[in-house]
């Protein structure tokens, strides 16, 4: 089974055990947490990620505000010193 395979199915057992159904891209999630960890540092993936479902999840987010959510992320990141 391949990693995108995994990660799919991954996805899918978690929101169901979670009991939600949230519309995020996994791509963009996995882009967002590798854009954190070589701009900030590798430990910053996971909280960065955490903090935007935090957000989105505070918001009622659908998938454009998530998308933005995700662009504002990353353009901290990649303006963190």
């Amino acid at each position: 089974m391949s990693t995108d395979e995994t990660l799919e199915r991954w996805w899918r057992a978690l929101t169901t055990e979670l009991g939600i159904d949230p519309e995020a891209d996994i791509d963009t999630l996995l882009d967002l947490a590798g854009t954190a960890a070589h701009a900030v540092t590798r430990p910053a993936a996971p909280l960065t990620t955490f903090l935007v479902g935090y957000a989105a999840g505070r918001s009622d987010a659908d998938r454009a505000a998530i998308e933005r959510l995700v662009a504002q992320a990353e353009s901290a990141a990649e303006d963190f010193t």
